[in-house]
C-alpha cells in the first residue's frame, strides 16, 4: 500500500479519549451511488418506528435529534469503537490531532464491556490527581457510565476550561469506589521528549502518536546521536496510539528499507502491507522498548516491529491489546463516521487485538509499589481508599533547574526504567568480552 492511502486509515489505539485525544486524518466518504439498488426494506420499519415516536411520545421530539440517536446506537452496536460523530464532534476531532484541545486528560476505551482508563496523559488535571491505567471509570458527575456509549463519555467529561467533573472510579485492590473531583483545562501534549540518562543512555519518551511526532522524533534522535550515546530506550508507556503513518514513520527510524512494519486486513480477506521507506535513519544502537498495560495501537505496533525483527528488548507489562484499524468518513451533514474497517498484523503475522504484545521481560512495579506502602503504613487504612492515590509512574518535581546537557537522574521507584538503563550498561559490558585463549 503506498504512503498515500495512509492518510485515510486511522489506527484506534487511543479509542475514544476523555478529551477526544485521537490521531485522524480526513478521507473522502464512500460512493453514494447504487444505494438505491441495495436492500433497505428494513427501513420501512424505521420510518414507521419514527413516525410513531412523533405523533405519539409524550414530550415533542425533533425529527434530527432521533435519527442521530438512531446512528449512535447503531454504530454502538458494531463495536466499543466504531460511533457517529455529530458535526460540532467530527470538527473538534479534526482540530485535536494537531495536539492542543479542551478537557481532563484521560484516554478511555472499552475493556471487557467496561469504560477504562488507557493512560493518563502528563501534566494534565487526570495524571495530577493520580488517575492510572486500568482504572474503570463507573460514573460521570453521578450518571452511570454503563448507560453510555463511548462518544457520549467523551462529551459528558468534556467542558469548559476551569469547570469541574466528578468521576467515581473503580481500582483493582481496593473495595470502594475511589472519588475525583477534577477541573478541567487545555491539554496541550508534546509528543517526544528526549533525555541522556546515566551511562550514556539516551532516552525517548513518546506520549502519543501526532502528525508532527516523526520529525518531533528525528530531530530528538540527531540531538541523542551528537551526544554520543551508548544504547537508546523508546518509553511507550501509557501511550494510546494515534496516527498510523505516524506508527510506520516511527518505526522507519530503525529499521532496513522494505522490512515490514505491520499489515492490515479488512473483511475482504487482502492484506495490505506499510514497509520502511527508502532513505530513512535506521539508527542501530542497543536499544530497550518500554510498554505496560497503558500502550495500545500505535505504540503496540511500534513494540511489536520492534520485537519480530529483534531490534529492540522490550520491557514492562502486557499492552492493552486494540488491533483494530478505523477510518473516519465525513458525511454530508458536515457529521462523522468512525468505523472499524480492518485489523492490524505485526511483522509475524500476529494479531494482538484482545492479547497485547507480550514483553520479552515482565518487570510489573505495582508488586514493588504495593509492598513499600504496606510497610510504611503498618496495615491497610480502609478509610483512605476515598481519597485519590497518587500515581506510582509520576516522577517526583526536580528541585532546582536541570541541564539537558547532562546526565539526569532516575526516579528510584520506577522499576522498568532501570532494568532498562541497568540492561543497556550490561550490554557494552558483555560486547568488549573476548574469551580467553
Amino acid at each position: 500500500m503506498s504512503h498515500e492511502r495512509l492518510s485515510t486509515v486511522v489506527i484506534s489505539g487511543l479509542t475514544l479519549t476523555a478529551i477526544l485525544l485521537v490521531g485522524i486524518v480526513i478521507g473522502k466518504g464512500g460512493d453514494r451511488a447504487g444505494y438505491a439498488s441495495e436492500p433497505y426494506e428494513e427501513l420501512q420499519v424505521f420510518a414507521e418506528v419514527l413516525s410513531q415516536v412523533k405523533k405519539h411520545y409524550v414530550e415533542e421530539t425533533q425529527t434530527k435529534d432521533l435519527v442521530q440517536g438512531a446512528l449512535r446506537g447503531m454504530l454502538a452496536g458494531l463495536d466499543p469503537h466504531s460511533s457517529f460523530m455529530t458535526p460540532d464532534m467530527f470538527k473538534e476531532m479534526q482540530v485535536e490531532t494537531k495536539g492542543e484541545f479542551g478537557g481532563l486528560g484521560i484516554q478511555i476505551g472499552v475493556k471487557n464491556n467496561r469504560l477504562t482508563v488507557i493512560s493518563p496523559i502528563e501534566d494534565t488535571p487526570a495524571f495530577e490527581a493520580g488517575i492510572q491505567p486500568g482504572d474503570t471509570i463507573i460514573k460521570v458527575d453521578d450518571k452511570p457510565t454503563k448507560d453510555l456509549t463511548l462518544m457520549e463519555a467523551v462529551q459528558h467529561m468534556r467542558g469548559v476550561r476551569g469547570t469541574s467533573v466528578e468521576l467515581a472510579i473503580e481500582r483493582e485492590g481496593l473495595e470502594k469506589p475511589l472519588i475525583f473531583n477534577l477541573k478541567r483545562d487545555i491539554i496541550k501534549i508534546q509528543s517526544v521528549r528526549s533525555k541522556l540518562l546515566e551511562g550514556n543512555v539516551g532516552y525517548v519518551r513518546l506520549s502519543q502518536f501526532q502528525e508532527a511526532t516523526v520529525d518531533d522524533l528525528s530531530t530528538e534522535l540527531e540531538k541523542l546521536v551528537s551526544k554520543n550515546i551508548q544504547g537508546l530506550i523508546l518509553d511507550l508507556r501509557n501511550n494510546p496510539g494515534g496516527l498510523l503513518t505516524a506508527a510506520v514513520g516511527v518505526s522507519e527510524q530503525f529499521l532496513e528499507s522494505g522490512r515490514l512494519v505491520v499489515s492490515i486486513q479488512g473483511r475482504n480477506g487482502k492484506k495490505d502491507e506499510y514497509r520502511a521507506r527508502a532513505g530513512s535513519k535506521n539508527y542501530q544502537y542497543p536499544m530497550i522498548v518500554l510498554v505496560n498495560h497503558g500502550s495500545a495501537s500505535a505504540s503496540e505496533i511500534v513494540a511489536a516491529a520492534m520485537q519480530d525483527w529483534g531490534k529492540a528488548v522490550v520491557i514492562g507489562t502486557t499492552t492493552f491489546g486494540k488491533g483494530s484499524v478505523q477510518t473516519i468518513l465525513p458525511l454530508s451533514d458536515g457529521s462523522g463516521l468512525r468505523l472499524t474497517t480492518a485489523k492490524y498484523f505485526t511483522p509475524n503475522g500476529k494479531s494482538i487485538h484482545s492479547i497485547g504484545v507480550q514483553p520479552d521481560i515482565v518487570i510489573d512495579p505495582k508488586p514493588a509499589q504495593l509492598a513499600k506502602q504496606e510497610s510504611s503504613e503498618g496495615k491497610k487504612d480502609e478509610s483512605a481508599v476515598d481519597s485519590p492515590a497518587p500515581s506510582p509512574t509520576k516522577p517526583p518535581a526536580p528541585s532546582a533547574p536541570q541541564d539537558k546537557d547532562q546526565a539526569q537522574p532516575i526516579p528510584p521507584d520506577d522499576l522498568q526504567l532501570l532494568k532498562a538503563v541497568e540492561m543497556l550498561k550490561s550490554w557494552k559490558v558483555f560486547k568488549q568480552l573476548k574469551p580467553a585463549a
